[in-house]
């Protein structure tokens, strides 16, 4: 049986659903990103109390389409972002509407009325995030990111990781404060 899990989206996030699960003795295959494959079907009371359980931490079991293909593009979305090594060179459009076997219109629709905003703003927020974490770790510089995340320049990049925080990527870089937000916690 498999559960899709919102907004479980780090490493963190399948260790602790990982821990709930053996701590209430249920056996799963494998805990990824978004989703756990049990090896049983879960009785009604062992599946409210897992949704009691992972709703403490943000966490809610999906049970309608929709919503499960929205969480699937997300995680499609964080994946290519933040854990790739590889730089992002294609068009998220086709790449998820490869992905998703389905039309980008169609995933765009969805994802707007579950989430609230549309996959593009979700991915300048993702990528955004990206940026802040690579300035951090201060490896690249700003043409290095930029073509990593696949701008076209680095004042696009510049012009966009302004809009979205008031600040250029140089000033954040001089920022004492971290002003990173969660993967979790993008777009919610």
């Amino acid at each position: 049986m498999k559960l899709i899990i919102k907004n479980m989206l780090s490493t963190r996030c399948v260790n602790y659903i990982s821990d709930i699960l053996k701590a209430m003795d249920i056996s799963f295959v494998s805990v990824e990103l978004g989703k756990v494959n049990l090896i049983n079907k879960l009785s009604l009371n062992q599946k409210l109390d897992f949704k009691n359980e992972i709703k403490q931490e943000g966490f809610e079991l999906i049970e309608n389409s929709q919503s499960i293909l929205a969480e699937r593009i997300k995680l499609i979305i964080i994946q290519m972002v933040h854990y790739s090594e590889e730089n992002i060179k294609t068009n998220f459009s086709v790449y998820l509407s490869e992905q998703m076997k389905h039309n980008y219109t169609y995933l765009s629709n969805v994802f707007r009325a579950e989430n609230g905003i549309s996959i593009q703003q979700f991915i300048i927020m993702n990528k955004v995030e990206r940026i802040k974490t690579l300035l951090l770790y201060g490896e690249l510089n700003l043409s290095e990111i930029a073509y990593k995340l696949n701008y076209s320049s680095i004042a696009h990049l510049s012009n966009q990781f302004k809009k979205i925080t008031g600040l250029s990527p140089t000033n954040y870089r001089q920022l004492e404060v971290n002003q990173r937000i969660p993967i979790e916690k993008i777009g919610a």
